[in-house]
């Protein structure tokens, strides 16, 4: 009876929600009543309580959004007779359909995004035993021991964790090259990596033949191995001390549960962040999906394998064959398999390993298209809809993961929509500017403000949008390869560690500055139109508006893919650890505040009277304390490089030297012995910018833009017609030899 209630309450529900949405009011009462909800909204947001806040946001959007969708189905098609309109006009809707399909399947992942309370801290005892991965292919060889040496200072017994380097760069396939070249190359890297993995405490893996990617490598490294559970590290990924303890104790708690994911903290800017300065001010890309979107996913059992940062049973991975490789996004694919397998997840919202990220547009670019690629194969071959196995809230979350990669042919549809009226005069959108005021522009600010809501901390406005928009020109046809062959699409490693001499524009810049110029003349047709010819003015007035907004977008995209210069070659975390400067035969009691493979930051205490001040170089030692009283303080060379005096803080940037496996371990201990400064650097980015205000923003930032990419657009030109050898292009270098190790000597 009770089930019975409940059914006839859902349909009369809907029943009440369909006669809402399909009420016929005039264009003015329609107006009316947007805004009303409008402003019911931003009252819910202020003043409801928290319990009842985010259904009612919801809701009162979704009603928003279902006149919009009603009024625009029903009443601005163009006469099925006028193809020429007809048919751009249904693709136009079609893409409205999809993204607001989207929307709600987003509202559904994220309707309560779990907290997870701190995993059981258990004892030395009663821990299980660990394999620690990381599988490696062609990174470089300082990348590699920074995170062996991070992964080895773990805090758990050491019997109990085996550290494995799972080598697909030093394959007998590889070594055994038809280059002589490649062969000697990578016989070479199997030795060096071999020696140094002995001389840490690590076991160094490898195998014949370099098959099915990383997810082959992974499996590899199974049959080796024996541990209860398995963690993967991708090798630019080193954990903080306590990753272990703050996930395995999970695992003793829930029998059935497979993983335990935790999020990616990066180092670095990705390029888009880099090239538009906004690295220390705005969050990150990546945080809405892992600080919402993954816990959202946690409430529905369906948080996904990311590849890295993540704890798996062994047990679950034997029942499926280990890690699936069938896609190449072995990660997302394996965790589908152990879900529909009745295998559970879990997510827990800790930064604690600090990675890379692509330091060039192309290289994320390559990045984006194998995720993009592998996605899409996962929806092709396995789609979730049909898994069996898998819950309906399941299928709705992998479905939402897999089908948020189709955007760039939305985005492309929205870029080119309103070009098509203002140069050829086709009405695909039949509506009057009081009608497209009415119900347009109050669901376009439904979404913007339930977008914020749900996301402001973590995603300002229009940044979604900008991604979205430089990433489509390569990944529809990405995407186009996947449909036509779901199997040809192969795993490709994404370059890290790059450093560039000078500013330069993108080789793939082309289409941005192309469009751009479209753009900019469409602007100055649609309103020689406005004024000299006889047209719908009110159609033409949002048309011109829509194409403004592509222009920023545009505007936007030209600094994205200007490169800034990027000279370090190693990436600074900050820390607060105390040490001792060995300098000349004194001692200097010394703050490090932030450090990397390769140098720190000092700063004296406050204590010193007179801090020692050099012109040039000097050689000394640095005395780093440790977390853990129980152990002795160590010791690194250093060579002094500059002085720093930043307000207060008066110092020096060292440059670490001579270094050996010892000195590795110590300065991980030093990077990595905390998590806390990886979350404090999130927390004191998350601030929210409102709608307005981040329209604006985001508007200037734009214009800024236009100017710089048009100056180094123009110098790349005057240096590629004549300039210096030595300023023909952009100097593209990898980071990669062992942090220090070639600075033996100070330099006379």
């Amino acid at each position: 009876m009770v089930q019975v209630l409940k059914i006839l309450g859902w349909l009369l529900s809907a029943a009440i929600l369909v006669a809402v949405v399909a009420l016929p009011v005039g264009t003015t009462s329609q107006l009316v009543i947007g805004v009303c909800l409008l402003f019911a909204m931003v009252a819910i947001w202020w003043l409801a309580p928290s319990s009842i806040q985010r259904p009612l946001m919801m809701s009162v959007g979704t009603i928003l959004v279902l006149r919009y969708l009603y009024w625009r189905t029903f009443y601005t098609l163009p006469s099925v007779h006028d193809l020429a309109d007809f048919i751009p006009g249904i693709v136009l809707l079609s893409a409205e359909l999809f993204c607001i399909g989207m929307l709600f399947i987003s509202l559904f992942v994220v309707v309560r995004p779990l907290e997870r309370a701190r995993a059981p801290q258990l004892s030395d005892e009663e821990l299980p035993t660990v394999d620690i991965f990381i599988p490696t292919y062609n990174e470089e060889i300082g990348i590699l021991m920074s995170t062996v040496a991070a992964a080895i200072g773990l805090d758990y017994p050491e019997h109990k964790r085996t550290v494995y380097l799972l080598d697909d760069g030093g394959t007998d396939q590889k070594c055994m090259d038809s280059d002589p070249a490649k062969a000697e190359e990578a016989r070479d890297r199997r030795r060096k990596l071999q020696k140094l993995c002995a001389e840490m405490g690590a076991t160094y893996l490898t195998r014949s033949r370099n098959l099915s990617a990383k997810a082959g490598n992974l499996n590899n490294g199974l049959q080796y191995s024996s541990g209860d559970l398995v963690v993967v590290f991708d090798a630019d990924h080193a954990p903080t001390r306590e990753f272990l303890r703050e996930t395995v104790g999970h695992f003793v708690q829930d029998p059935k549960l497979f993983l335990v994911q935790t999020p990616h903290f990066f180092l670095n800017p990705d390029p888009i962040e880099k090239n538009l300065s906004t690295w220390h001010r705005m969050p990150s890309e990546n945080e809405m999906f892992y600080s919402v979107i993954q816990r959202g996913l946690d409430y529905w059992n369906a948080a996904f394998f990311c590849g890295s940062a993540a704890v798996l049973r062994r047990e679950a991975l034997a029942q499926t064959g280990g890690f699936s490789g069938v896609s190449i996004t072995e990660d997302c694919e394996t965790a589908l398999e152990l879900h529909s397998s009745g295998w559970n997840s879990l997510y827990v919202d800790k930064p604690m390993i600090a990675g890379l990220q692509p330091e060039t547009f192309t290289s994320f670019i390559g990045q984006r298209s194998r995720w993009c690629q592998g996605m899409m194969q996962i929806l092709l071959m396995k789609n979730p809809l049909f898994k069996r196995g898998l819950s309906f809230a399941q299928r709705i979350c992998y479905l939402s993961s897999a089908l948020f990669w189709a955007f760039p042919f939305p985005r492309l549809v929205f870029l080119v929509a309103p070009l098509l009226y203002i140069f050829f005069d086709l009405k695909i959108f039949v509506a009057n500017g009081q009608e497209f005021l009415a119900y347009a522009v109050t669901y376009l600010f439904a979404n913007m403000i339930m977008q914020n809501y749900l996301f402001g901390k973590v995603r300002w406005p229009w940044v979604s949008e900008l991604y979205e928009y430089i990433q489509s020109f390569y990944l529809a046809p990405a995407i186009l390869s996947v449909v036509t062959n779901p199997k040809k699409p192969k795993f490709n490693v994404t370059e890290k560690g790059l450093t560039t001499e000078r500013d330069f524009v993108s080789s793939l810049a082309g289409p941005y500055f192309v469009f751009f110029g479209i753009l900019v003349l469409a602007m100055f047709y649609g309103c020689w139109r406005y004024f000299d010819q006889t047209v719908d003015k009110d159609l033409l007035i949002v048309v011109l508006i829509w194409n403004s907004a592509n222009l920023v977008l545009a505007a936007g995209a030209l600094g994205c893919v200007t490169e800034k210069s990027e000279r370090r070659r190693t990436q600074r975390l900050e820390v607060r650890r105390s040490g001792s400067l060995e300098l000349c035969g004194n001692h200097y009691p010394v703050d490090i505040f932030d450090a990397s493979t390769e140098g720190a930051g000092l700063a004296f205490k406050e204590s010193i009277a007179t801090p020692p001040r050099f012109e040039g170089q000097a050689l000394g030692n640095l005395t780093i304390y440790p977390i853990d009283d129980e152990k002795t303080p160590g010791n690194v060379p250093i060579i002094v490089r500059r002085s720093i005096t930043s307000g207060a803080r008066v110092g020096f940037g060292v440059q670490f030297c001579a270094m050996s496996v010892v000195h590795y371990k110590l300065i991980a201990e030093l990077m990595y012995g905390r998590a806390d400064p990886l979350s404090t650097f999130w927390t004191d980015r998350r601030y929210g910018k409102g709608i307005l205000g981040g329209t604006a923003h985001f508007a200037s930032m734009s214009t800024r833009q236009i100017r710089r990419a048009l100056m180094i657009a123009w110098k790349d030109r005057m240096a590629s017609h004549g300039t210096p050898a030595a300023d023909e292009g952009p100097v593209i270098a990898s980071s990669g030899a062992p942090a220090g190790a070639m600075v033996q000597v100070l330099e006379k």
